[in-house]
C-alpha cells in the first residue's frame, strides 16, 4: 500500500508516502478543514431564506414584524459571528493541543460539530433564530481549533521532505468545502426555501467519518516522545507513518531536540511574545498570518457577483458562474500542493501574493475604465480569476505550514495561539470594514490590498529563509544569531553574496550554515 515518491531538489531524496500518512491527512483535511470552507460558503445562497425565516418568527412572537434594516443586522450577526467563535476557538488551540495531543484535540473537538448541528438543523421546528446563531458561533469555535490543530499534527507526522505537500492538503479541502457549499446552494438541489436547516447542519456527515476512523491511527510521535517521553509510542507511531526506510536517524533528530527543550517547558503565549530569541519567528507567523486575510481575498468574494454582474453575465446565470470560481479555488490548491516541494515555500507564497497585489490594482483600474472602454469589465473578471488563484496556489496554505515549521516543539502551540487568533482578527475586521472603506473609497480601495499584498511579498522575500526539506531544528538554527559558521566552512565572496541580511539572521539560500556578520565585516 506505500506509494514512492521522487523528490529531486538539491541531490536524490527518497521518500515514501505510505497508506496510513495519506490516511490521516485526508481524514483530518476532510473532516476538520473542509469544514472551515462550506461554513464560509454556506450562509449565502439562502440568505433571503433565513431573513424570512427570523421575519416570521418576530411576527409570530410579537405580532409585528421587523424593519429590513433589523434584519440585515440579524443575518450579519448571523455571518459575523462565526468569526469570533473562531478566534475564541484559535486562543484556546495551545492548551488543547498541549492536554490532550494534535490528533486528540481533533477527535475531541468533534463534539462541537455535533452540537452546531443539531442547534441549526433544529431551528426551524423550533422557531427559534438564537438556534442558528448559535450554531454559527459553535462551528467557528470549531474552525478556530482545527484551522491550527490540523496543519500542527500533519506538520509533525510528515517526513521533512513531504512536509510541505502534506501540509497545503488542509487548503484544498478548504477549497473543496467553499465549492460544496456553492454547488449544494444551486436551486436544483438544497438551494430551495425547505432545505435550508439541511444545508446549514450538512457539517455533520464529513465529522462522522472522521470520529469513526481517525481514532485509530496514532498521535503525533514528536509530541509522544518531547512532551509525553514515551520512547515505545513513539516508535509505534513512526512505523505506521513510515514505508521502507530507517526511523533511527529521525528518533534521534526528535532526541537532540527534546535535549535541548530539556529544561523548558511548554511556552504560554504571553512566555512566547517575551523571548527574544524567536522574535523574528513571531513577527514573521504575525505578518504572514494577518497578510493572508488584508489580502482581500474576502472583500472580492464579497464583490465577485457585482463584477460578475457589470460584464454582462445575466443575473439567473451568475450562481453558476461563481460555482466556476470555486473550482478554480481548487485547482490552484492542487498545483500548490503539488509543487511546493520541488519549488519550496517562499516561491509560492512571494509569487501568491505578488500575483494578488498585480491583479487587485488591475482590478481597480478595469472598475474605473470600464464605463469608458468597454471591454474592461472582461478585464475586470480575468482579475478576480487572478486574485482567487493566486490566494489558492499559496497564501491560503502556507501560512499554517510555516507556522508549524518555523518553531520548535515548546514554542509551537502559542505560535498558533498567536497566529490562529491574528487570522481570526484580521478576517473579522476585513468584513466589518470593508463596506464603510468601499463606500468613501469606491473602486480604489482595492488599491490598499494590493499595497498590504505587495508589502507582505516583500517582507517575505527578504527576511523569511526557505524551509523546503529541513528538520525543525535545522530551521531554528537559520534564525540564530549566536551561531557562527566554522573556519573549515568559511564562505567565499559568491556564496557571501548568496546570504540575505536580516537584522542579524543570515540564511543560506541551498543550505542551512549559519553566517555571522561581525566575523565577516558585513
Amino acid at each position: 500500500m506505500a506509494e514512492e515518491i521522487l523528490i529531486p531538489p538539491s541531490g536524490k531524496i527518497r521518500s515514501h508516502l505510505n497508506f496510513s500518512l495519506l490516511a490521516v491527512t485526508l481524514l483530518t483535511s476532510f473532516g476538520s478543514s473542509m469544514l472551515y470552507g462550506y461554513n464560509l460558503a454556506v450562509v449565502n445562497s439562502p440568505a433571503k431564506y433565513i431573513k424570512d425565516f427570523y421575519n416570521h418568527t418576530v411576527v409570530s412572537r410579537n405580532g409585528t414584524g421587523v424593519s429590513e434594516e433589523t434584519l440585515t443586522v440579524m443575518y450579519s450577526a448571523t455571518v459575523s459571528i462565526f468569526a469570533i467563535g473562531g478566534l475564541l476557538g484559535s486562543l484556546m488551540v495551545g492548551m488543547l493541543v498541549t492536554k490532550f495531543g494534535r490528533k486528540g484535540t481533533v477527535v475531541n473537538s468533534t463534539v462541537l460539530v455535533f452540537v452546531a448541528g443539531s442547534l441549526m438543523g433544529f431551528s426551524r421546528i423550533c422557531g427559534s433564530p438564537e438556534m442558528v446563531i448559535l450554531g454559527r458561533f459553535v462551528t467557528g469555535i470549531h474552525s478556530g481549533i482545527s484551522l491550527s490543530a490540523v496543519p500542527m499534527y500533519l506538520g509533525e507526522i510528515a517526513p521533512k521532505n513531504l512536509r510541505g505537500f502534506l501540509g497545503l492538503v488542509p487548503s484544498i479541502f478548504i477549497c473543496l468545502g467553499v465549492f460544496t457549499a456553492q454547488v449544494l446552494g444551486l436551486q436544483e438541489l438544497l438551494g430551495k426555501e425547505e432545505y435550508w436547516p439541511l444545508f446549514l447542519s450538512l457539517v455533520v456527515a464529513p465529522t462522522c467519518v472522521q470520529l469513526i476512523l481517525l481514532p485509530w491511527f496514532p498521535e503525533s510521535p514528536r509530541y509522544l516522545l518531547i512532551e509525553k517521553h514515551n520512547i515505545h509510542a513513539t516508535i509505534t507511531a513512526l512505523k505506521w507513518y513510515r514505508a521502507k526506510c530507517n526511523i533511527q536517524a529521525e528518533i534521534e533528530e526528535m532526541q537532540e531536540e527534546q535535549r535541548s527543550l530539556s529544561s523548558v517547558e511548554t511556552l504560554s503565549v504571553w512566555q512566547l511574545l517575551l523571548d527574544g530569541s524567536v522574535r523574528w519567528q513571531v513577527f514573521s507567523v504575525a505578518v504572514i498570518n494577518v497578510g493572508m486575510q488584508l489580502s482581500g481575498i474576502d472583500a472580492i468574494w464579497f464583490y465577485t457577483n457585482d463584477i460578475f454582474q457589470n460584464a454582462g453575465i445575466p443575473a439567473s446565470q451568475i450562481q453558476y458562474t461563481t460555482v466556476g470560481t470555486g473550482a478554480i479555488e481548487i485547482i490552484a490548491g492542487l498545483i500548490g500542493c503539488f509543487t511546493i516541494e520541488r519549488l519550496g515555500r517562499r516561491p509560492l507564497i512571494i509569487g501568491g501574493f505578488g500575483v494578488m497585489g498585480v491583479f487587485c490594482a488591475g482590478i481597480t483600474l478595469s472598475l474605473v475604465l470600464q464605463e469608458r472602454i468597454s471591454f474592461m469589465r472582461y478585464v475586470s473578471v480575468g482579475c478576480v480569476v487572478g486574485i482567487i488563484a493566486g490566494f489558492c496556489i499559496g497564501p491560503a496554505g502556507v501560512p499554517f505550514l510555516m507556522t508549524a515549521e518555523l518553531f520548535k516543539q515548546s514554542h509551537r502551540p502559542a505560535a498558533y495561539t498567536v497566529g490562529g487568533s491574528l487570522n481570526w482578527i484580521s478576517n473579522f475586521t476585513v468584513g466589518f470594514v470593508f463596506p464603510f472603506l468601499q463606500m468613501s473609497a469606491g473602486s480604489f480601495c482595492y488599491l490598499v490590498f494590493s499595497g498590504i499584498c505587495l508589502l507582505v511579498s516583500t517582507y517575505v522575500f527578504f527576511i523569511i529563509p526557505e524551509t523546503k526539506n529541513k528538520t525543525f531544528m535545522e530551521i531554528s538554527q537559520m534564525f540564530s544569531t549566536k551561531e557562527a559558521v566554522p573556519e573549515t566552512q568559511a564562505l567565499s565572496l559568491p556564496d557571501q553574496l548568496k546570504l540575505k541580511k536580516m537584522n542579524g539572521y543570515g540564511a543560506l539560500e541551498s543550505g542551512s550554515l549559519e553566517f555571522d556578520s561581525s566575523a565577516s565585516g558585513i
